[in-house]
């Protein structure tokens, strides 16, 4: 296994992020309590939470990325992750977080979903395309089918709403959103 799936994620987000505007700061996403500068903050504080998890170091508190260049300060700390999760044998060494132990290509698994998806509700917040890298799109759906339990779904505050239908024809990116409780 290779970080490649994370490596490709950043991009996307990274495109994502480029094509935001400071007038949709304030514009409701999919993430129901989250407008588009806190869906931005949280982007950018995932890396640094993913990059702190990969140096078993406290994840800083996060300044208001939204109100700066949160680009510059996406694409710094995406790639310190990227480095750590390509680091040799980083991917069959234990992580602990908060939520428990795991392997790092699970915690790679983790990160790589976790910031297409979130990139994906910026595209769909911010007016984007949400056909996002079809391939990627496809693999992390693979994975999340098989590892996300229904234990994991619920109301606000559970990692995942409940499984929503994606309309007939959805892009691989739309499917992996309903699955992970979006509407599409």
């Amino acid at each position: 296994m290779s970080a490649a799936p994370f490596r490709q994620a950043v991009s996307v987000a990274h495109d994502v992020l480029a094509g935001v505007h400071a007038g949709q700061l304030g514009d409701p996403t999919p993430c129901e309590s989250w407008d588009v500068a806190a869906l931005i903050n949280h982007l950018v504080g995932a890396q640094h939470f993913f990059l702190a998890a990969l140096d078993a170091t406290p994840p800083a508190e996060s300044p208001d990325f939204a109100a700066g260049d949160f680009i510059a300060a996406f694409d710094e700390v995406s790639s310190a992750c990227v480095a750590g999760f390509e680091t040799d044998g980083v991917l069959a060494q234990m992580f602990t977080l908060p939520f428990g132990e795991m392997p790092g290509a699970a915690l790679m698994g983790l990160a790589a979903t976790d910031t297409f998806q979130h990139a994906w509700d910026l595209a769909k917040a911010t007016g984007q395309d949400t056909d996002l890298a079809p391939e990627l799109a496809e693999g992390l759906l693979a994975q999340s089918q098989a590892s996300i339990q229904e234990s994991f779904r619920g109301p606000e505050g559970a990692p995942f709403g409940a499984e929503q239908v994606a309309p007939d024809g959805a892009s691989p990116a739309d499917r992996l959103a309903a699955f992970l409780g979006r509407t599409v």
